[in-house]
């Protein structure tokens, strides 16, 4: 028997590397002898780097580089199987979880330490790159990653900006003449499914400010600071930063990458998928057991239960899910390709108990549906 099990982590609890190793415990109970594949899966946000390399059979470089705030920190790039490709998750160093809820300001927060982890990452011969720019604490364009490898920014009196969104409304000059040259021999595929363009009500600072620390003075104020942003790179070199779809991903990161590492936006879970072979991976497997932490109505929006069950329908492997809530019907399973779904909590709970035991929880919710299939095939 072989079973694939490719879940998103459950966020705030539990790992997709740590979903996996629980869910291939309670199958292993019941089967021991069971080929269990683990491909722990992101969609382009927290998390994506660790499962990338994970799946892949990679590994993790530790490097030391800026928060958001400009204070030194640990992190770190992955590298995949292949040896070739480096993964840079924007989270690791410019990501909202590295800052308390006070420390928040999107008006100064910088993306510094992903352009450091980018450089690091070339340092080291590496010149193709997958770079996930979900959970940014950051609204600066992608100014302070341009910085870090390079690029200069001036105002009118030919002082260097500072860092943060807000800087960029005094922009006079942009100056790429120490840009690092390694960029142009260097190819970056963006795992991205945001659309939203860099400026106006459905931009970066209007739709996502908000959930970085922005009050509404501040979304207009960086609003104007990156459209100015916009106008200055149009005028010195003529893109036009504005037109981007996906250039308002991560407070404009988006819109940077496109124009200066001529970067491609792909979507999330597709870019993941493909890095790790999902489709090759899964040929011959007799289920697949994904999850994340609710299915609800979002989940119908979702990216990556639908992309997995895109590709298990192709293969003909039925797919089943783990939850640690379960609010789809039975018609909303079957429209999203699901054979069914199961909440891994089996009695009254409050979520944080469930948080803390969600590691058995899951084990003992697999061990279950395993013993129902053995039941099925003794009896077949």
């Amino acid at each position: 028997m072989k079973i694939v099990v490719a879940p998103d982590s459950f966020k705030g609890s539990l790992s997709a590397q740590g979903v996996c190793q629980a869910v291939k415990k309670g199958i292993q109970t019941v089967f021991p002898e069971a080929e269990v594949i683990e491909l722990p899966l992101a969609d382009g946000g927290e998390g994506i780097m660790e499962s990338m390399v994970y799946a892949s059979g990679g590994k993790i470089v530790k490097v030391t580089v800026r928060d958001p705030l400009l204070r030194a920190i640990e992190s770190g790039f992955g590298v995949l199987g292949d040896g070739e490709t480096a993964v840079i998750e924007m989270a690791q160093a410019s990501g909202l979880p590295l800052l308390r809820e006070d420390e928040q300001n999107p008006l100064i927060a910088s993306s510094y330490g992903t352009g450091e982890l980018i450089r690091a990452a070339l340092d080291r011969g590496y010149r193709k790159f997958i770079i996930g720019i979900g959970g940014s604490a950051t609204n600066d364009a992608g100014a302070g990653m341009l910085r870090a490898l390079g690029m200069k920014f001036y105002d009118k009196a030919e002082l260097e900006l500072e860092d943060g969104g807000a800087a960029l409304g005094r922009l006079a000059r942009i100056d790429p003449s120490e840009f690092d040259p390694r960029i142009q021999h260097a190819s970056f595929l963006v795992a991205s499914d945001v659309r939203n363009r860099l400026c106006g009500a459905a931009g970066a600072s209007a739709i996502f400010g908000p959930q970085k620390g922005a009050t509404p003075d501040m979304v207009d104020q960086l609003d104007a600071a990156l459209r100015h942003f916009a106008e200055v790179a149009k005028e010195q070199s003529g893109m036009d930063l504005l037109s981007f779809e996906g250039g308002g991903a991560a407070g404009g990161m988006g819109a940077s990458l496109i124009a200066f590492l001529q970067a491609d936006l792909q979507s999330g879970i597709g870019l993941v998928m493909e890095s790790i072979d999902f489709e090759g991976k899964i040929q011959g497997a007799d289920m697949i057991i994904t999850g994340e932490g609710r299915l609800d109505a979002q989940t119908l929006d979702g990216k990556l239960i639908t992309g997995i069950t895109e590709a298990a329908n192709k293969a003909g492997v039925p797919v089943i899910a783990l939850a640690g809530a379960q609010a789809l019907s039975a018609k909303q399973l079957a429209e999203i390709g699901l054979v069914s779904a199961f909440s891994i909590v089996s009695g009254p709970c409050t979520v944080s108990e469930a948080m803390e035991q969600v590691e058995t929880l899951m084990t003992e919710k697999t061990i279950a549906i395993m013993n129902l299939l053995k039941t099925f095939m003794l009896t077949d």
